[in-house]
């Protein structure tokens, strides 16, 4: 059972430093951090999960414990859990180690809505609520961070140039041939024996673009800094939202040049393809338990600005049964299709066989699941993950191969995307 307790701040923005801040002493945290963004499906602007009383590491223990004895969890699937749901392996290099599946009922849950905060804490913790919440108001920690190692960070690439170019041949051909209609095709890019101070990176890389879905996890040795604009799939109530991005333009120079941009993006006839093949994906995956008539698209290629980029969303809703388990939810519909392709099992055929990188926690989902079976996640893009113990570093990178793709034009967006990661490394 949960103590709940709730505080009035004033100062939400100190009091989300303060808790990033405080989150440096514990070796399990999820940090969830919806930078002032709101639309329709918001639930928080920022939570934090520290300490673990169980942790879960498979999905028929995972389920167990949704289905029997509900409680607050936080952790991720990894792209490759892919291989549970289907008839598919996972055997290219790996140097980062993450587990398929992770999650912990976290002992501390602290969630910040408007100004105010509330305290979740399983009892046996619960006489710590007034003390935490003394530290964080009063600001009694050191919130600043620092650099563990000053040697410039030197990032090298898993996929060279006219490797990237040949391999992007071969999905066309495969596109051609009628194999698959579109794939998300990632590189990666990395660095070895380094050290960096986790905390110190995702604060830098979350204010260079301020996403929706940004989220921090420490699992011991292993980190994920992320500053994902994606969400791959809420559930709240009966209800399943869906937002997949495909489509990327950079941002203007000057406010004309912006607003220009914006409008091609929204105008593009290739990104709007590659759009709508994913919109018809989702709508299939969510069909799968839908009541009849409910797969609705919501939104179709609205282009949204962010400080980076613009980017092209869809939203797609369903509404569920009320018994519907939210892990057969999950196992329905991932991988998210904006990272894999149509069809999706063909997509993820071909993706294992060009891509020279395991893509582990990169371009799964990371979030949470609320007692009552609620849940939400993001999808794992412009991030940065680490290994601590073996100073392995890495970020990873796609864009979708279509028909109407130009290697050239794939590979430039794929730099777009890194320039994020690698401005925080190359600079930290």
């Amino acid at each position: 059972m949960r103590t709940t307790r709730t505080f009035r701040v004033i100062d939400p923005v100190k009091i989300k430093q303060a808790l990033f801040g405080w989150s440096k002493s514990f070796d399990q945290v999820v940090w969830l951090d919806s930078n002032n963004h709101t639309d329709p499906y918001s639930t928080f602007e920022a939570c934090l999960a520290v300490g673990k009383h169980n942790t879960f590491h498979g999905l028929e223990e995972l389920k167990k414990f949704t289905d029997l004895s509900p409680d607050w969890l936080f952790g991720y699937f990894s792209y490759d859990l892919k291989n549970e749901f289907e008839d598919l392996v996972s055997e290219n290099h790996d140097e980062l180690g993450f587990q398929n599946l992770y999650f912990f009922q976290p002992l501390k849950l602290i969630v910040l809505k408007g100004d105010e905060l509330h305290f979740l804490y399983l009892d046996e913790v619960s006489h710590e609520i007034d003390l935490d919440f003394k530290t964080l108001y009063l600001n009694e920690l050191e919130v600043g961070f620092g650099i563990t190692d000053e040697t410039p960070i030197k990032i090298k690439m898993r996929i060279h140039k006219d490797a990237y170019f040949e391999k992007a041949s071969k999905f066309l051909e495969h596109i051609h041939r009628g194999d698959i209609y579109e794939a998300n095709f990632c590189q990666e890019f990395f660095a070895e024996e380094v050290s960096i101070d986790p905390w110190d990176t995702h604060t830098k890389l979350n204010a260079i673009s301020e996403p929706p879905f940004s989220a921090f996890m420490r699992l011991d040795d292993r980190y994920l800094m992320c500053a994902s604009p994606e969400r791959y799939l809420k559930k709240t109530g009966t209800k399943v939202i869906s937002q997949p991005i495909k489509g990327t333009a950079k941002r203007g120079q000057t406010p004309q040049e912006d607003e220009k941009l914006a409008e091609n993006l929204a105008k593009d006839e290739k990104e709007r393809a590659e759009n709508i093949m994913i919109v018809d994906l989702v709508r299939n995956d969510l069909a799968k338990s839908a009541q009849k008539g409910t797969v609705q698209v919501e939104e179709l290629c609205k282009v949204y600005t962010y400080k980076q980029v613009h980017q092209m969303i869809s939203t797609i809703v369903s509404e569920v049964d009320e018994d519907k388990s939210p892990l057969d939810l999950i196992a329905e519909t991932f991988p998210m299709g904006s990272m894999t392709g149509a069809p999706k099992v063909s997509a993820m055929k071909i993706i294992e066989e060009l891509e020279e990188t395991k893509r582990g926690l990169y371009s799964g989902a990371v979030g949470y699941f609320a007692p009552n079976g609620d849940f939400d996640f993001n999808v794992v893009i412009r991030s940065i993950l680490y290994n601590a113990k073996t100073q392995y570093i890495s970020y990873s990178v796609g864009s979708a191969i279509t028909a109407k793709s130009i290697p050239e034009n794939e590979y430039q967006e794929c730099l777009l995307k890194a320039k994020a990661m690698r401005t925080v490394l190359e600079k930290s």
